[in-house]
């Protein structure tokens, strides 16, 4: 698991052969087909793949205790390389190269923001519609930054409106549907 956390380069999807190889042919821990069952487990579940199966074969091979194991050997590689880098460009902060790095990467940011903003709003209008999506927006700002509500209460009350939305509005379907059956 180490050596797919530190050889694995480009998001959990592309360690998946990595994983492969370790697991059915160099150590033969399981076949092709568990393989393929291991992967359709771990796709079906939502968070990183990658974390997951390696979970799953440390699952398989200790119980619990190699679950544990092989998704801290398989994450720990990364979150050195993470904290060295953190600790190096901390320490090169004053560098006017490293400044001007930073500084590039900041409208990137906020334009990639702005971006994923856009994305939600248009599918808050598309999936609530126009009202209740600013209606949203607004009750939002005013949880957030004007009582300041933390996030994750704000979110569990977003989900807990979405979640008596969805039943009302799949009852009022039925409703209706059922009504235009009696009518008929």
């Amino acid at each position: 698991m180490a050596r797919t956390g530190i050889l694995g380069y480009g998001g959990g999807p592309s360690v998946i052969p990595l994983f492969q190889h370790e697991a059915v042919t160099r150590y033969k821990w399981i076949s092709d087909e568990e393989f393929g069952e291991i992967l359709a487990f771990a796709n079906a579940l939502p968070g990183p793949i990658a974390t997951k199966m390696a979970a799953q074969l440390g699952y398989r091979q200790k119980g619990t205790i190699g679950a544990c194991i092989a998704v801290i050997a398989h994450i720990f590689p990364t979150t050195v390389g993470i904290v060295a880098l953190l600790g190096i460009l901390y320490t090169l902060k004053e560098s006017p190269i490293i400044s001007g790095m930073i500084a590039a990467v900041r409208p990137v940011i906020a334009v990639l923001l702005g971006m994923m903003a856009y994305e939600f709003c248009a599918k808050t209008w598309k999936g609530l519609g126009k009202v209740i999506g600013l209606i949203s927006g607004l009750v939002a700002f005013l949880l957030l930054g004007i009582i300041h509500i933390h996030p994750a209460i704000t979110i569990a009350l977003f989900l807990a409106y979405g979640t008596v939305h969805f039943k009302f509005s799949s009852w009022a379907k039925r409703k209706t549907g059922q009504d235009r059956e009696g009518s008929l």
